[in-house]
Order: structure tokens, then C-alpha cells, then sequence
């Protein structure tokens, strides 16, 4: 069976900030507001994660989905939280805490 690689290189600290907002559904000019960078910044940061995900473009490819399905695969995903849907990772322990069992804090 064949490894999956999701990361060709770690994610900066502002790269996982950016990517969060992602998943968030956040656009580059609400990202930019939200990190005091220009969209610019934003938008360049966008590409160099999708390179990094090893996430392609193309005509009909929302590339920015891409990064955010990428992102919540490989790290977890808050926004479950924020929206109030619970984690299908979800597993409770004998102690009745329930934890998600793939997803990272």
C-alpha cells in the first residue's frame, strides 16, 4: 500500500493562520483584514500553501477548497466546532469525555 503525502514542506506559523481562515470560508479581503496584510499578501500565501498541499488548479477547480479540504484532512478541523457540528472522529472514552480520535487541538 502507497503512502499518502499531503505536505511537502511544514506550513509557516502565518500559513496556518491563513489556512484556518480558509476553512472558515473567510475571502482574501476578510483574511487581510483579519491578519492586517494586504490581500496581496494573502493571495501569495494561498499559492504557496496550494503548493505545499500539492493542490493543482485548473479551469474548473476551486483551488482554494482544495487547500481548505487539504488543511482539515491533514490537521482537523475547528470550524466543526464553530458551526456546531460535531467531529465524525468523535469516539467516548470510558471516562464519557468525548474525543475525536484523528483530529488535532
Amino acid at each position: 500500500m502507497e503512502r499518502l503525502t499531503i505536505l511537502t514542506r511544514d506550513l509557516t506559523p502565518f500559513e496556518h493562520l491563513v489556512a484556518g481562515h480558509l476553512c472558515d470560508g473567510l475571502s482574501n479581503a476578510a483574511i487581510a483584514r483579519e491578519t492586517a496584510h494586504s490581500e496581496k499578501v494573502v493571495e501569495n500565501t494561498v499559492s504557496r500553501m496550494a503548493k505545499a498541499l500539492g493542490v493543482h488548479s485548473g479551469p474548473d477547480i476551486n483551488i482554494r477548497v482544495l487547500i481548505a479540504l487539504s488543511y482539515r484532512s491533514h490537521f482537523g478541523d475547528q470550524a466543526f466546532e464553530k458551526l456546531g457540528v460535531p467531529c465524525r472522529h468523535l469516539e467516548v472514552g470510558p471516562d464519557g469525555t468525548a474525543t475525536c480520535a484523528r483530529h488535532i487541538d
